[in-house]
């Protein structure tokens, strides 16, 4: 039966939790950075963080389909909440990445886009965190997506300068290509950070 009454905010404290799943995912991830020896511990820390975000992200689209008024539009809704339960798969790939390759001591470009990572899902959880009243917080939101921005930026520049060191300096081709697809991974999880930064500046710009 659909919930006809006035637009229903319970989605934005979901929103909420589920970035913080991301968040946490990060914070997951530089533990592994900071002692690669829990990496199988910390892989079964993400499997159940990913199955807690998965939950969250079912919760939301059962409600979407049961609400017949929202409070911004339906397709921004589903859009957001699959972008922030995406979030947590790619962390969830990097760390079984991580354990099945063996990975060992991190290259100082792994610490350092990890961090980078920290950084950009903090600022989605505080953008997020803003969407309850759009206008009113316009300002705090899109300065949040233009931190991720900036941060997905030095993102670039770090992966660009580790590959060209591995080519230049891993005379293992299966260390150099196990360190490759690590790095690809965190850039590209970065990317995904940036690719939510531009979905809340839609949103901002739609209903400020």
């Amino acid at each position: 039966m659909f919930n006809f009454k006035q637009k229903d905010d319970e989605f934005f404290d979901l929103f909420l939790e589920s970035a913080k799943f991301f968040h946490t995912g990060a914070l997951v991830l530089d533990d592994v950075m900071k002692d690669y020896t829990t990496a199988s511990k910390k892989v079964e820390e993400i499997n159940r963080i990913e199955h807690e975000a998965d939950a969250i992200n079912d919760r939301i689209i059962d409600k979407l389909n049961l609400t017949f008024i929202t409070p911004i539009d339906r397709e921004d809704i589903y859009a957001l909440a699959n972008d922030l339960d995406d979030g947590v798969d790619l962390l969830q790939g990097i760390l079984q990445r991580y354990d099945m390759y063996r990975m060992g001591k991190p290259m100082p470009g792994a610490i350092n886009l990890t961090k980078l990572l920290l950084s950009s899902t903090e600022e989605v959880v505080r953008a997020v965190s803003y969407l309850e009243n759009i206008r009113k917080n316009q300002v705090q939101i899109l300065d949040a997506s233009h931190k991720i921005e900036r941060y997905e930026s030095e993102g670039d520049l770090i992966y660009r300068s580790e590959v060209a060191y591995l080519f230049e300096n891993e005379k293992d081709p299966i260390e150099l290509i196990r360190w490759k697809d690590v790095l690809e991974q965190l850039e590209d999880t970065l990317d995904h950070c940036e690719l939510i930064a531009d979905m809340l500046r839609g949103v901002v710009m739609k209903y400020a």
